[in-house]
């Protein structure tokens, strides 16, 4: 019935280590993900919990203005990812006046919330466009 989506874009992050969080909550239920990013000693964890924290009250003004129950306990994660964003670009002296080149770069993650239902009628719609 409610799907809602979150992002969040250039963050200083790279992608790759962005990717092993987000790996840990995919398909699982949004309150399960919040308590596994609490305690995941990984650093993006921080900014994945608050874009899953901020996905729920999402759903939760999606499902408002609709005039819609929404069971914040039935939300899980249907999709997440990460993108690769901007790269900065940085120099270090070296020795004998050459230069090293540093690649700060930089994420975009986003995370889509549903519940169950709302992945029966997205089921049924990809039959449909099979056919």
């Amino acid at each position: 019935m409610v799907e809602s989506v979150a992002r969040v874009r250039h963050i200083r992050v790279t992608p790759m280590k962005a990717r092993r969080v987000v790996n840990l909550i995919r398909g699982k239920q949004a309150h399960e993900a919040l308590a596994i990013l609490k305690f995941a000693p990984q650093t993006a964890s921080e900014p994945v919990y608050k874009l899953v924290a901020s996905a729920i009250a999402n759903a939760r003004v999606k499902a408002d203005a609709a005039n819609a129950f929404l069971d914040e306990q039935d939300l899980f994660i249907s999709e997440a990812f990460v993108d690769e964003g901007a790269t900065l670009k940085r120099f270090r002296p070296r020795a004998q006046g050459r230069a090293f080149k540093i690649l700060k770069r930089t994420s975009h993650i986003t995370v889509v919330l549903a519940t169950p239902d709302e992945l029966e009628v997205a089921g049924k719609a990809a039959k449909k466009e099979a056919k």
